[in-house]
């Protein structure tokens, strides 16, 4: 291992071809010790292709090579080129993901400080014979380069709509720490400089007015709305004022089991403070919890305390949650408000099942249980046996109607044949009689 790179979305840890590459490595490790490429960004990604950097100026035109930069130096005796020689070699190939290499300007012997990093295993030949391979990643291959660097989104140049930068250089091994080159000793820094927040822009130090009113004039638009949601609730009487604030010496406790009572919370809540009033909501009629309910303390330190210590704290096998009262202050003045008016209530309800109880007690003393089992299912039975019985009656009863009808019709249609028969036999006499006569 010889350099770590600490960027935005990782760390990468470069192994260097030293003895292969030294031009290239001295050049790399003499930057990255003085400080060369911190902030600089990764200004030109191509997904499953390379990811380059290495530019102060961000936009791929810039950058100088350490031999430039000591010529430059008064201090340095280094008759050193803007430029220097690449360094190819015939079984270095790009042919995998992760080989650090030289970037220079689309001819060959023109390297200066710009590099990238290759993000596919497919084999880049056209770069073969142009650029020079000096290192490998050896640590964040595939957490930091591939998935992260090499899928982040960018415009159509392939700039990063994300800033990706490199914030931190770190020299882990140097081999050529016994021959430094002349000078280079007065370019490292007393101190790293300073990082770039992105959130703020590239310059980092100076704070984006514009934003910070335009964040100023949000938060005044949301006091605006929940100011009007207030009045909102005043007028529908939800809310008595609009103005009104949360107790804050008030917990509220949910999650809470349906056996657990109100002097069991008074019990547990009392080792942080005076309870003035502990009380666990029921249902107005049942008398069922729900399974919620409000402490008031006497005091609010006590009810942060409680608070802060009390989250998800197992009450009778339930996990319980805390809050303050805010979002229920309303109910909570509500039930403080007619806490008399609905324990009268529930007592008057308990009284009335008394007297049922009473009732039914009473009336289970006269009789035994089996007996009164007993009468009301033989009246059941007998009902239905009741019922059954006048069908069968109706049924019966209308048999016999339809046979009377039809006996009388046969009756009626019957006599009045024989009287037409006797009618007509009386003729038939009447006529035999006259001719007789004659």
């Amino acid at each position: 291992m010889s350099v770590l790179i600490e960027t935005s979305l990782g760390d990468l840890v470069f192994d260097l071809y030293f003895e292969k590459c030294p031009t290239a490595t001295r050049n790399f490790i003499s930057l990255c010790k003085i400080k060369y490429y911190n902030n600089c960004l990764f200004f030109n990604i191509k997904q499953n292709f390379i990811a380059q950097s290495g530019d102060p100026t961000n936009t791929g035109k810039g950058g100088h090579s350490i031999y430039h930069l000591l010529r430059k130096n008064k201090e340095s005796d280094v008759k050193g080129e803007i430029f220097f020689d690449s360094e190819t070699h015939k079984d270095l190939k790009h042919n995998k993901a992760g080989l650090l290499c030289m970037a220079n300007k689309s001819t060959k012997n023109t390297n200066a400080s710009q590099f990238y990093v290759t993000t596919t295993n497919r084999h880049l030949d056209n770069l073969d014979s142009n650029h020079t391979i000096f290192g490998e990643v050896a640590e964040g291959l595939e957490d930091v380069l591939l998935n992260k660097i090499n899928e982040t989104y960018t415009d159509l140049e392939g700039r990063p709509l994300q800033p990706v930068r490199i914030k931190h250089t770190v020299v882990l091994f140097d081999p050529f720490e016994e021959q430094p080159l002349p000078g280079l000793q007065s370019l490292i820094p007393d101190r790293s400089p300073s990082p770039i927040n992105d959130d703020l822009g590239d310059a980092g130090l100076v704070v984006d007015a514009e934003r910070i009113e335009d964040e100023q004039m949000k938060e005044k638009l949301k006091q605006k709305e929940a100011r009007s949601r207030a009045v909102v609730l005043e007028m529908i009487g939800d809310i008595e004022d609009a103005d009104q604030k949360p107790p804050e010496n008030v917990l509220f406790v949910c999650k809470l089991n349906p056996a657990t009572s109100s002097d069991d919370l008074d019990l547990i809540f009392s080792r942080f403070g005076k309870i003035k009033s502990c009380e666990v909501m029921r249902d107005h009629a049942t008398r069922e919890s729900l399974c919620y309910a409000f402490i008031e303390f006497d005091a609010r330190e006590s009810c942060e305390e409680a608070y802060f210590k009390m989250e998800n704290v197992m009450i009778d096998d339930r996990r319980i949650h805390v809050d303050f009262s805010q979002s229920v202050s309303k109910l909570w003045n509500n039930v403080r408000r007619n806490k008399n008016g609905l324990r009268s209530a529930s007592i008057k309800y308990d009284q009335a099942h008394e007297r049922r109880d009473k009732f039914e007690y009473k009336n289970l003393n006269r009789r035994s249980d089996s007996k009164y089992e007993l009468v009301h299912e033989s009246s059941s039975r007998d009902k239905k046996r009741k019922r059954e019985d006048d069908g069968g009656r109706r049924d019966s009863r209308d048999y016999r109607d339809k046979r009377r009808d039809d006996r009388d019709y046969r009756q009626s249609s019957k006599s009045k044949d024989d009287q037409y028969d006797r009618r007509d036999y009386d003729d038939r006499d009447r006529g035999r009689k006259s001719r007789d006569r004659r």
